[in-house]
């Protein structure tokens, strides 16, 4: 990383998480309890930075580094806190219902898109990036089916931004609809387009929910390389062309694999409960950090850009994703009964 070039957008990031947790103790002091977390606030004030001022360009290699590096550092580092117990715990039962509800929602995503008007490699962009992990997905599958750039710039610039407002969101269903933790870590798991995000949209609510969440998430993106295999499959010629298929790191990200190894340390011993405990708390940190980084690569004027039938397209297949996952608690609680 060289450090001029991405000083000032990692500077800046720091200052609004600083911000953040400012904030967040400020709550607590005045009011008892923080009403936004510090991951909230750090996503809110980003976004105004970024919606308020202008900035210069040179921040923009730091933001962006902020927001995905430290993001996968501070997964990989929550695998200490994640026994393979607590893996085994999900069963064959929740592995085959997530299976389950992925493909549905993919191929409801795609018929919705297709009604509304989107062409068909739109509408799997879409399709894909709602169903198992927002942009990861978007960029995964873009190359597989061709897609052009500006497709593929749509479906980023709003699935960015509804991802925030999920973040933000969701947990205001936990009373709505009476959640446990372990069924809002479920929800959450489920619903939320990428693996940092269900982190800050778990971590109000409580532990049990961010690993729940974490887990269930990991089992949805792994989803994606059978879904790409699919779609090259699907594909006239696409096995003959190796430079269309994309690189593994698309389909396996180098932070789940760390996020694995650590959970493998971690559940053979070799990572111990007090290191476990400083591995979280940084964990937590780095993630209000990148959390900042993402707020400020918000770009709402983007997304108002974006077409009605791709943002029409987009929250349609988000309800019905939420509906999907809820039904999938509900059916799951009657399995357990």
């Amino acid at each position: 990383m060289p450090l001029r070039t991405h000083a000032p957008g990692v500077l800046l990031s720091l200052a609004v998480a600083g911000i953040a947790l400012l904030g967040d103790l400020a709550e607590r002091y005045v009011a008892g309890q923080a009403w936004l977390e510090a991951l909230v606030l750090a996503i809110l004030i980003g976004a105004a930075v970024r919606f308020l001022l202008r900035r210069p360009a040179a921040f923009e290699p730091g933001i962006e580094f902020s927001a995905k590096y430290f993001l996968e550092v501070a997964i990989v580092l929550l695998g200490a806190g994640v026994s393979a117990a607590a893996l085994a715990s999900i069963g064959p039962i929740m592995l085959g219902a997530i299976a389950l509800v992925v493909f549905c929602v993919l191929a409801a995503s795609y018929g919705i898109g297709r009604l509304l008007g989107l062409p068909k490699r739109m509408a799997m962009l879409v399709a894909c990036g709602n169903s198992i992990c927002g942009n990861s997905a978007i960029a995964a599958t873009a190359p597989v089916i061709d897609a052009r750039p500006e497709d593929v710039a749509s479906s980023i610039a709003f699935t960015a931004v509804l991802g925030v407002v999920t973040v933000l969101l969701l947990p205001l269903l936990v009373p709505a609809l009476q959640l446990s933790g372990t069924d809002y870590g479920i929800l959450a798991g489920m619903t939320v387009y990428a693996v940092p995000q269900v982190l800050a949209a778990t971590a109000p609510v409580s532990a049990a929910s961010v690993q729940v969440g974490m887990l269930v998430k990991l089992v949805r993106v792994m989803m994606l390389g059978p879904v790409v295999v699919a779609l090259s499959l699907l594909s006239a010629g696409r096995l003959a062309n190796e430079r269309r298929r994309p690189p593994l790191g698309r389909l396996v990200p180098w932070f789940i694999v760390g996020f694995l190894l650590m959970l493998a340390a971690r559940s053979f011993g070799v990572i111990g409960e007090p290191a476990a405990l400083i591995l979280s708390k940084l964990s937590g940190g780095l993630t209000v950090l990148a959390m900042a980084a993402l707020g400020l690569g918000v770009d709402v004027r983007k997304v108002m850009e974006a077409g009605t039938r791709v943002s029409a397209t987009v929250i349609l297949s988000l309800l019905v994703l939420l509906a999907a996952s809820y039904a999938m608690i509900l059916l799951l609680q009657i399995t357990a009964a």
